[in-house]
């Protein structure tokens, strides 16, 4: 009973792992029999062996092959930390080769090398002065040869032929030569408005260089000539047109010897602003005063030519008091005195002020306006002013203090309302003091007869 059962449990468990691998590898459940299926069981076992075995041997086959390839990396390994040793051998016998030639050479130049060190330092000093001489725009290039001596001074491999020293000898007689030289020559000419022309030109050493009877530019980037925007005063343009002109002999001419490109005292000349730019640098408060100034001369000229024709009739019917004349001031108070000739002196003397009070305002019209124009053209003019530092000294707060040129210009242009102010107020007093002096010489000829007339009426009474 009991092998019995132990070969049931045997038979089930043989027969539930052959259901779940016939199962699995999906070879059917077609056997009907035990015997069928213990036949496919095994069937199955000799081909999961076979496969097994297959496998085994892939895997040793790769882990030989790994083992080849490690032992390949590390003979190449060794080969290369061989290689790296004999390297760094070389490279250490190198510096020391290199070390003895480089001792080696400069025992060699001995002063030679000085000799070169001169030579470099010369040649940046000869491109220093040529870069920007006008020289350089009649011969052009002339930087170049010096930029590529100066590079190869610098290194320790290449040494100054004799040709190159001779060259750097020729380019400093050539500059020092050409600089007391007068010399004609064509060459382009951009103008203001970005026009190139081939021109004729005229170098006056390195000072100035002129064409057309216009002071030239040189600019050391582009190696070309350009007109300067502005020009400087007629008596300049007419010098440089008077050498342009000139086969022999002398001629006037003006030269900044302040720059070798035209010269710092040419450009602060034609900088300069003129009378009309400084003019329009007093902006509105600027215009305000010239505005009043030219009304108070106006008004100034006006009232002189009038009172000097009254004080010409005034002075003719001095001449002729007997019989006034009602086409002048004294004419007239003369015919008020005829009109009460039977009236009392005081009465006489009434009549006569209150002729003279009529005379005196349009013997004094616009004269205050003058006087007042002389005092309020110096206060417009400090207005303009401080508005203009107010300005100024905000524009510094916004963009600082590193350019003084700036600031200088701010300060400058504020102050041109003041001298507006003052060129208005001085004359403007002396035109008050003239015009007022022709008005108070009539009104004091018409108080002097007036007070005569009631003096001599005083006595016929008494």
């Amino acid at each position: 009973m009991i092998s019995l059962k132990k070969s049931g449990t045997i038979v089930s468990l043989v027969l539930a792992a052959t259901i779940g691998l016939l199962s699995s590898n999906s070879f059917a459940a077609d056997a009907v029999t035990l015997d069928e299926l213990l036949n496919r069981v095994k069937q199955g076992t000799a081909q999961d062996n076979k496969e097994q075995k297959a496998r085994e041997a892939t895997f040793l086959r790769e882990k030989n092959e790994q083992a080849n390839l490690l032992a390949k990396a590390k003979r190449i390994r060794a080969q290369e930390e061989a290689r790296s040793a004999k390297l760094e051998a070389d490279y250490a016998a190198n510096e020391i080769r290199i070390a003895n030639k480089r001792q080696q050479l400069t025992e060699r130049l001995g002063v030679l090398k000085e000799l070169f060190g001169t030579v470099q330092g010369v040649a940046g000093d000869t491109r220093s002065t040529i870069v920007n001489s006008l020289i350089s725009a009649q011969y052009p290039g002339r930087t170049q040869f010096l930029d590529k001596l100066i590079k190869k001074m610098g290194s320790n491999t290449q040494l100054a032929t004799i040709g190159e020293l001779e060259q750097l000898w020729f380019l400093m007689q050539q500059e020092m030569t050409e600089s007391g030289r007068i010399a004609r020559f064509n060459t382009t000419v951009v103008s203001p408005d970005g026009t190139r022309e081939d021109k004729e030109v005229v170098r006056v050493g390195t000072y100035n260089i002129v064409s057309g009877g216009d002071y030239l530019q040189y600019e050391s980037e582009t190696e070309t000539l350009l007109v300067l925007p502005r020009q400087p005063a007629g008596r300049y343009i007419s010098g440089a047109v008077a050498l342009e002109s000139a086969s022999d002999g002398f001629s006037q001419f003006g030269v900044d010897p302040t720059g070798p490109s035209g010269g710092s005292f040419l450009a602060a000349l034609i900088d300069s602003p003129t009378l009309i730019e400084r003019i329009h640098q007093g902006r509105e408060v600027g215009y305000i005063i010239i505005a009043i100034g030219i009304v108070a001369l106006l008004i100034s000229v006006w009232r002189l030519l009038a009172l000097s024709a009254v004080g010409a009739k005034v002075n003719s019917q001095l001449k002729n008091i007997s019989t006034p004349k009602t086409n002048n001031p004294l004419g007239r108070v003369l015919t008020v005195n005829q009109a009460n000739a039977g009236a009392d002196t005081e009465t006489l003397e009434l009549k006569l002020h209150e002729a003279v009070l009529k005379e005196t305002p349009a013997l004094e019209k616009w004269i205050g306006f003058i006087k007042i124009t002389s005092m309020v053209a110096p206060l417009l003019g400090l207005l303009g002013t401080v508005t203009g530092m107010i300005l100024t000294f905000q524009a510094l707060t916004i963009f600082g203090t590193g350019d003084p040129k700036a600031m200088a210009g701010g300060i400058s242009s504020a102050l041109v309302t003041t001298v507006l102010g003052l060129c208005v107020a001085i004359p403007t007093v002396f035109l008050h003091a003239l015009v007022s002096g022709r008005s108070k010489k009539i009104i004091h000829i018409l108080e002097e007869q007036s007070a005569g007339i009631i003096a001599e009426q005083s006595e016929q009474n008494s």
